[in-house]
């Protein structure tokens, strides 16, 4: 076979193999419709959704205010005329899937939605629109929208409001449990609401996976993990747990009293009364213990509703460390607390001249003011 015959061979061979098609080359997005992603916290619990923003005005000027509701997007299900998709939803933006990405399992409008990312979709109405949730988040537009991949539907309500140029997806409302997205464009609103149902266990869960690396080697952190459940009232059993590794997790676990006192309020609050008064006990104890950490501890139990602990408390305070500050000031609550006001107030006026500082001495006056409007007992 002669050289220039191999040559032909070899370039017919390479003209015939698979070429690999390079990734397409970047230009401005379809239409100018750039995109957008606007991500709430709900607590730990992250919404995101990232989209496509067409405008009222088009590229060549034209205005379309009042021809985008029932005109641009249509009312109902439609046909796009192509992919055979015959009755198509709107992608609440332009150009691919609007997506719709949660961390963690929530609820919209009432209804369970688990965590993932969701090609978000709508079906306009004069009044009432229907929202849905795809599980394919993938594809361009709503050519490729198929019902059977429906995760949820919900139905909301539109409403008007003010101009706006550019499709915008905002968090107008937002707590600490909950949040509503709302679409706004043109002079039109269209909101949803997102729920948590229990925003504590969420925390709480993710504690227990922080407790599985350097997290557990501190005894703050399960003391502040403790006080996180008996201050939400929430998955007290586990705050008990956690409260007793402050204590006593073996080489971390220190008794002090924070750790104590933390778990008194938690065997409290977990029904164990007679457990919390012996830890209570230690805690006042401690060589460490001094007149505030034991008079906040008194107040704690009074704001708990344990106010028969709290005015032995007080009456402990006083014990150990006579007429030193807070002392009279608990002196006279313990005093409030068994109905004899002129002895609560006699304590306050006695704790006066003892305030640190300008905030307490007020507090101190009010007190006594509130003591003394009490008509005496016949």
């Amino acid at each position: 076979m002669s050289r220039r015959t191999c040559l032909a061979l070899a370039v017919t061979l390479f003209m015939a193999a698979p070429v690999a098609r390079a990734k397409d080359i970047t230009l401005p997005p379809s239409g100018d419709n750039q995109v957008c992603s606007v991500t709430q916290g709900i607590g730990l619990v992250r919404v995101s959704i990232t989209y496509s923003s067409p405008h009222v005005h088009t590229r060549e000027g034209v205005d379309r205010k009042g021809h985008i509701w029932g005109e641009l997007v249509p009312y109902g299900l439609y046909d796009l005329g192509y992919n055979n998709c015959k009755e198509c939803p709107w992608r609440g933006g332009a150009n691919e899937n609007t997506v719709f990405t949660v961390s963690h399992d929530v609820r919209v409008e009432g209804q369970p939605l688990p965590a993932g990312s969701y090609g978000l979709f709508f079906v306009a109405g004069k009044e009432e629109w229907t929202v849905i949730f795809s599980k394919n988040h993938e594809s361009w537009g709503a050519f490729w929208y198929d019902p059977a991949e429906d995760q949820l539907r919900v139905k909301v309500k539109a409403s008007p409001c003010g101009y706006r140029e550019w499709l915008t997806y905002d968090f107008v409302e937002r707590a600490p449990d909950r949040a509503t997205v709302t679409l706004i464009w043109e002079n039109l609103e269209i909101p949803f609401k997102i729920t948590v149902d229990d925003m504590p266990g969420v925390y709480v869960a993710n504690l227990k996976q922080e407790f599985r690396n350097a997290q557990a080697f501190k005894w703050e952190n399960f003391r502040d993990a403790a006080e996180y459940c008996l201050g939400a009232h929430a998955h007290l059993d586990q705050g008990l747990l956690w409260a007793e590794e402050a204590v006593s997790r073996p080489g971390n676990g220190v008794e002090n009293f924070q750790t104590l006192s933390t778990l008194a309020n938690l065997q409290r609050a977990n029904g164990k009364a007679e457990e919390a008064g012996r830890t209570l006990e230690r805690a006042m104890a401690l060589p460490t213990a001094g007149p505030i950490d034991i008079h906040q501890l008194a107040r704690s139990l009074m704001i708990a509703g344990d106010n028969e602990g709290a005015r032995k408390a007080f009456l402990a305070n006083a014990k150990r460390f006579p007429n030193q500050w807070p002392v009279n000031v608990g002196l006279a609550r313990a005093a409030a607390i068994s109905g004899d006001m002129k002895q609560a107030a006699s304590h306050a006026r006695q704790a006066l001249p003892q305030a640190p500082d300008e905030a307490n001495r007020k507090n101190i006056e009010d007190l006594i003011k509130q003591y003394e409007s009490v008509p005496a007992k016949k």
